[in-house]
């Protein structure tokens, strides 16, 4: 992974009836969470995000299902697979996120360092490219 993609590994507890995955603040999660929401159901063929955040920072895991994220900060581009309900990515402030190739079965779960906030959007690509000075 390149400099600007942190993979964090959940690492899953359980016994004979199952697994369970704990996120703790400032733990398995490197910040407080201040918002936790969940993208479902999505149709196929529909991609997802198209935008930045100038503050907010986010770690996003597939608890069910996969979907493909790109990530880019305006100089290079990666994709990550997110695969399994203990793999997650740990998404930057300043960083344009895409979701693509949801699965039927999908549930993307988003931990969030800061309440919405819509001026902290940033929607329009070429807008996002000038202020990351590219």
């Amino acid at each position: 992974m390149s400099d600007m993609v942190t993979l964090i590994d959940f690492p899953p507890l359980g016994d004979d009836r199952g697994s369970l995955v704990s996120l703790e603040v400032n733990k398995t999660v490197p910040f407080d969470i201040k918002r936790v929401y969940y993208i479902f159901a999505t149709k196929a063929g529909v991609a997802r995000g198209f935008h930045a955040h100038k503050v907010l920072k986010q770690v996003a895991v597939c608890v069910t299902g996969s979907c493909r994220m790109l990530l880019d900060n305006g100089r290079d581009k990666e994709e990550v697979l997110l695969d399994s309900p203990t793999k997650g990515v740990l998404i930057e402030d300043l960083v344009w996120r895409e979701m693509h190739d949801f699965t039927p079965d999908c549930v993307l779960l988003v931990l969030a360092s800061e309440r919405y906030d819509e001026a902290d959007y940033i929607r329009n690509y070429d807008d996002f490219l000038r202020l990351v000075g590219t």
